[in-house]
């Protein structure tokens, strides 16, 4: 079960002047499940996405990248799940182009203006005469209230589908914010998570959107992890409508910009939070900070170092106030200079290390008894400057064992 974590209720879910979603049945893994969408977007949006990094990126990933870098507009995006068409060759990209094609003629675009998406099994042919037979069908369901449908047809192994809204004031207009996002497992964001959208009709220069989207990113989605495991269908991609009706925001010194930017993040704060809380069999929700170090790049080190440790994270699961596995993670997070005197270790409110070990005052039932909540908090206090980091992970239980196990069949 998810980690406190309560579904979307669709009457929350806020259309966004400027774009439609469809969704279709193309039994891409099996039948009888929602796993084709499109999102068709207005004339003169804007958009701009990051990718994974994995050296191993799927074929829609290439796709999209060349078509995002390219003149035209982009106009459409088509995602499908239970095929992650990562690992196929000429083929996977063939086959990506292929889907581009038969929605951009649908659509009455070019096939340059569509970006396509997948997620699910990688190293498997994507059978693309499915999706592309099911295209007219999503393509009819086009609506700006299918928010709540769609977020449901990106999901693989998630429980609970991932959305939110939020609004706010831009030059005196009320500008929407909503989005949605996948994943489960499989998740080290490296510029992304598995699949996130954001869509917003506020109005931003293709320029300073590109530059959000990078921010965003940084402040929510790269700063998850559930396994450790980087996809190679990484995507996130934000767009804007400009349909709010407000004048274009075209620099980051517009006096409501920083107010827009929150928004935006926290969108993208609380869909990655959900994907680490139905994290594949997680039952805790743990969020890591790292405190009073000299860089922010020596804070995430440690951070993911922590996060990463099998033994941190199935005691964790136990129960377990087996907290010397958390200093040994500090350890060997690669800060060469590191003075272990000089940390001090928290769990929840309860001060565990310090002086380079346990602190005379810590009693194990003070932290048996925080780590019986779904929610825990560790903070590593480093007091060598003033960088600080904050990432969320989940524990590691024999669920997540058995899902990846039995992913395929």
């Amino acid at each position: 079960m998810p980690v406190d974590l309560i579904p979307p209720l669709e009457k929350e879910l806020l259309p966004v002047c400027g774009v439609s979603l469809g969704i279709a049945e193309a039994g891409i893994k099996r039948p009888g499940r929602r796993d084709l969408l499109i999102i068709q977007l207005a004339e003169h949006t804007q958009i701009a996405g990051v990718f994974t990094k994995n050296r191993f990126c799927a074929a829609p990933v290439t796709v999209a990248k060349n078509h995002l870098s390219g003149p035209l507009p982009i106009r459409a995006l088509v995602v499908n799940t239970g095929n992650a068409n990562a690992g196929t060759g000429q083929s996977g990209i063939d086959h990506a182009e292929m889907t581009c094609a038969i929605l951009a003629k649908l659509l009455g675009y070019q096939p340059q203006q569509v970006l396509p998406f997948s997620t699910g099994v990688i190293m498997e042919p994507l059978p693309v005469a499915r999706i592309t037979e099911h295209l007219p069908v999503a393509a009819a369901d086009l609506s700006p209230d299918n928010w709540f449908a769609a977020a449901h047809a990106i999901m693989t192994t998630d429980t609970v589908a991932k959305s939110v809204s939020r609004q706010v004031v831009v030059d005196g207009v009320s500008v929407t914010i909503t989005g949605i996002a996948k994943g489960s497992g499989m998740i080290h964001p490296n510029m992304a998570t598995m699949l996130g959208f954001i869509a917003t009709d506020a109005a931003i220069s293709p320029t300073l959107l590109r530059s959000l989207v990078r921010m965003v990113a940084d402040c929510s989605f790269n700063r998850i992890t559930v396994d450790g495991d980087t996809s190679t269908n990484d995507a996130f991609m934000l767009m804007a409508t400009g349909r709010a009706g407000h004048a274009p925001i075209n620099d980051a010194n517009h006096p409501d910009f920083d107010r827009l930017r929150t928004a935006i993040t926290e969108v993208a704060v609380t869909l990655a939070q959900m994907i680490v809380r139905d994290g594949e069999g997680a039952t805790k929700f743990i969020t890591i900070q790292v405190e009073k170090g000299q860089t922010a790049e020596e804070c995430n080190k440690i951070a993911f170092a922590i996060a990463h440790s099998p033994l941190v994270k199935t005691a964790f699961f136990a129960s377990d106030p087996n907290l010397g596995r958390i200093l040994a993670a500090i350890g060997y997070a690669g800060i060469d200079d590191l003075d272990v005197t000089h940390i001090q270790l928290y769990l929840g409110d309860v001060l565990v290390a310090e002086n380079g070990g346990r602190t005379t005052s810590y009693r194990e039932e003070d932290s048996q008894r925080i780590m019986q909540s779904p929610e825990i908090t560790i903070r590593v206090v480093l007091n060598r400057g003033e960088a600080t980091t904050t990432i969320w992970t989940c524990d590691l239980s024999y669920d997540y064992v058995k899902i990846n196990a039995e992913y395929r069949s």
